[in-house]
């Protein structure tokens, strides 16, 4: 099997590819040429608030389900068994809560930026630091999803790395600042129909080289793969029962509940109902994407057992493991390698999509719109466009980056879920809160020196399971948040006649 290495792509999985890139730069000059031609801020950063329930949660599952989860998730089953498939018990509440808490604040205010909601509750000093943070997060973390997928496909099969980073950086730039969020949000819509098609293409062809479903489950079964419910309760534990399934809730509410990127898509919505059911329709979709990556590693364990091609030399790491099997599975199938490369990269595209919209949206909103004078709807729509395009730009470099940085795909992922938690946290103080006042803006900051502090003192938080990260980190800004204000008097709204800015107040309710 050593040989699969060295194979490269045929004809007709480079079309595949190719057909991808075209498919969705098509989408994006179809709107950018379309309709209102993206002439208003209104249609291009939130769709003209049109779109219906399906593209959104569809879109929404997209932004989710990145690169990085498709190639992590298997790798993950193979590796360590099915433990993994319990953080299906979180997508419940984690989708529920948005779904009739966030939603109807941020739809009910009319906003454009998540971060709007920061400054009617607290300062606009808390405003500008939320949206900075989010800028952080997301720029280090679409550059790692752009170049993991693309480094992966080189080791394995000699796909052309940068060939591969920048077909997919400029193809991914050019639709998005061309066609807006409706593009962004049709373009997700296409891409997840080839991610499920991808994955079921190696699923079935692997399952019926392993001799079938029954066969796969004897191997993972007799190979300790199939996992029990495993109550232990403790948070040094990697994945338990109540790390993914508790712990994983706070992590859901921290991508559905405040992430500007999913945020933005609740709010290019129709109506507030129709935002709400998208958010409901994400829950099967997240759970069948799930048990496709579970049923993706123990096919991989069923064809290679404890003998993995990692242990033995052909790839370099647990991300090219699963591009490994895919190129083995179907090596004799001309075009399914090709389309489980579309799935990949379709992966990556969605995600670093929506990064872009996302920060174009709150570096305008935010930071450019409440500092210079009024400017005319034609001015600011070229300006917003020349930010998703300046964007575009900066998650090339911030690919290039990555490469020169061996561990930097771990240091993203550990930025992301840290920096949601705070986030989190300082959305639930406003909601649910009414007492907490604008001092809150240091709060963020003390939660991290009181976790620095904390790791020195107490050395188990060190090996803190990173599903608790989030719960940890939005906790602590909630009691650190709730102690500055007792501290330092009552509290004082910047907007006191609009009483959705805490839930707690009955007009919420009507």
């Amino acid at each position: 099997m050593g040989d699969v290495v060295q194979m490269h792509f045929s004809t007709v999985d480079y079309v595949i590819f190719v057909v991808l890139l075209v498919a969705s730069a098509g989408i994006g000059l179809y709107y950018a040429f379309s309709g209102g031609r993206q002439r208003t801020t209104q249609e291009f950063l939130l769709a003209d608030r049109s779109m219906r329930c399906l593209p959104v949660s569809l879109s929404l599952l997209a932004t989710f389900q990145s690169a990085v989860a498709i190639l992590g998730a298997p790798s993950e089953i193979y590796t360590h068994g099915t433990q993994y498939w319990f953080l299906g018990c979180s997508y419940f509440l984690g989708l529920l809560i948005p779904a009739h808490v966030f939603i109807p604040v941020f739809y009910r205010l009319r906003l454009s930026s998540a971060y709007q909601y920061l400054e009617l509750r607290f300062s606009k000093s808390v405003r500008i630091c939320g949206t900075v943070t989010f800028i952080f997060q997301m720029v280090i973390y679409m550059g790692v999803v752009l170049y993991a997928p693309a480094l992966a496909l080189n080791a394995v099969t000699g796909f052309d790395l940068w060939g591969a980073v920048l077909a997919m950086g400029l193809v991914c730039t050019l639709y998005t600042a061309l066609g807006g969020l409706k593009a962004v949000i049709w373009t997700d819509v296409f891409q997840t129909i080839v991610m499920f098609a991808g994955q079921l293409a190696v699923i079935v062809v692997g399952t019926h080289q392993a001799g079938g479903i029954a066969e796969v489950w004897r191997k993972a079964q007799n190979g300790s793969r199939i996992s029990g419910l495993d109550l232990n309760p403790d948070p040094l534990e990697r994945h338990t029962f109540w790390t993914l399934g508790v712990g994983g809730i706070f992590l859901m509410l921290a991508l559905y509940g405040v992430n500007q990127a999913q945020v933005q898509r609740y709010l290019s919505s129709r109506t507030e109902k129709e935002a709400i059911m998208s958010c409901y329709a994400v829950f099967p979709c997240q759970q069948i994407v799930l048990t496709l990556g579970c049923l993706m590693g123990l096919v991989m364990y069923a064809r290679y057992g404890e003998e993995s091609p990692l242990d033995k030399g052909y790839v370099k790491s647990n991300d090219q493991m699963v591009l490994y099997f895919v190129m083995d599975v179907l090596r004799d199938l001309p075009g399914l390698p090709g389309l489980f490369v579309a799935c990949l990269f379709s992966g990556a595209l969605s995600t670093i999509s929506s990064a872009f919209n996302s920060l174009a949206t709150v570096t305008m909103e935010d930071l450019i719109k409440p500092h210079v004078r009024p400017m005319t709807e034609a001015r600011a729509t070229l300006l917003s466009k020349m930010l998703a395009l300046a964007y575009g730009l900066v998650c090339l470099a911030m690919a290039y980056i990555a490469s020169l940085m061996g561990s930097v795909l771990q240091a993203a992922l550990s930025i992301f879920g840290m920096v949601g938690g705070p986030l989190l946290g300082l959305f639930c103080l406003g909601m649910f809160f009414p007492w907490a006042n604008s001092t809150v803006s240091q709060t963020s900051k003390a939660s991290t020196y009181t976790q620095n502090c904390s790791k020195d003192w107490v050395q188990a938080l060190y090996s803190l399971s990173y599903m608790w990260y989030s719960a940890h980190n939005s906790a602590t800004v909630v009691v650190v948040g709730l102690l500055v204000s007792f501290l330092t008097g009552k509290v004082c709204f910047q907007n006191t006649s609009n009483t959705l800015i805490v839930l707690p107040y009955p007009r919420f309710y009507q």
